[in-house]
């Protein structure tokens, strides 16, 4: 595996969590795999559950790990070629992620969207050209639109507490106070799209009207605007808020209650509830559910390390 950016980098996803157990299982089974080997993590934004799985999964493959906090220890990148580089920025791209590529056998990067230019957003330059410049394997930490280890995640939360071979999974719009980006949402999405055609779950996505995300995430997806349809009989329930792909960036008043409580939770198949983390407390999601036995919200953040270690696990046995 030379990079991990979306669905398309596993290819059978059932082996894939299972192979992620097994290493829940026995964390240091293969803690000489990673010997000498330097793992760095490049943040442009804050990180807590994704630099704290990741840096715990590199060290028990037996990795060195470093990590480099761009938007406050590193100088301004430009990432544009051509342009006489007279204003802000301080450092091309070119160069910095060619010697971090020096320095690190394997590098993580992680960065979030400006939500104001689509195009811009959507083609993934920083991280296309970060893959282009550094010369070694790349793990995203998250991108503009993708977010894929905490989809891995994610799956295998659900295969590990599933009640049926086929679980419906619900994917929840949720309320929130500013604009958040699509990459989380558009990842589940993705991963749940490629786990239903493989025969792993039902997937259903439920968001009010205006909140569509790209096609591209949602090509053969059962999606409806009735929250109440789509909770009948779910498994799991993972609730995030996102603001608009069509009129990108932008946040529509909602009338309709999105707040899933323990009520609404009544119509499911006593199900489970997921959130990525962070969560704001009765906006998003109600503090009674947070604190409840439907809440799987720290058993997953816990299962990010073993999303992280088959990520980097594959990785190494690459370079071998």
């Amino acid at each position: 595996m030379q990079k991990f950016f979306s669905a398309a980098d596993i290819d059978n996803l059932s082996e894939a969590v299972q192979e992620a157990l097994t290493l829940k299982a026995n964390p240091r089974a293969h803690a000489e795999l990673g010997k000498h080997k330097t793992l760095g993590l490049v943040f442009l934004n804050p990180s807590l559950r994704t630099r704290l799985s990741t840096q715990k999964a590199a060290i028990q493959l037996g990795m060195d790990v470093m990590v480099m906090n761009m938007d406050k220890d590193g100088w301004a990148l430009e990432t544009q070629d051509g342009v006489v580089m007279n204003g802000t920025t301080v450092e091309h791209i070119r160069e910095a992620a060619a010697v971090m590529g020096e320095y690190c056998d394997i590098l993580g990067l992680r960065s979030f969207p400006s939500l104001k230019d689509k195009e811009a957003d959507y083609t993934e330059d920083l991280f296309n050209k970060f893959i282009k410049f550094c010369g070694v394997p790349v793990v995203s930490l998250e991108s503009a639109t993708r977010h894929p280890l905490q989809s891995l995640t994610d799956l295998i939360t659900i295969t590990e507490h599933k009640t049926v071979d086929k679980p419906k999974v619900v994917l929840a719009w949720a309320p929130h106070v500013k604009a958040l980006p699509q990459a989380v949402p558009n990842s589940f999405s993705e991963w749940m799209g490629k786990a239903q055609q493989q025969g792993l779950v039902d997937f259903v996505i439920a968001h009010p009207k205006g909140y569509e995300l790209s096609q591209e995430f949602t090509e053969g997806v059962n999606i409806t605007h009735d929250l109440n349809e789509a909770l009948a009989g779910a498994d799991f329930v993972y609730v995030k808020n996102w603001s608009s792909f069509e009129d990108y960036g932008k946040v529509y008043p909602v009338e309709e209650d999105w707040l899933i409580t323990n009520k609404t939770l009544e119509q499911t198949n006593a199900a489970k509830v997921m959130h990525c983390l962070p969560v704001r407390r009765d906006l998003e999601l109600s503090a009674e559910v947070l604190d409840g036995p439907h809440s799987l919200v720290i058993k997953e953040a816990s299962n990010r390390v073993w999303a992280a270690q088959l990520v980097l696990k594959r990785m190494l046995e690459n370079l071998k």
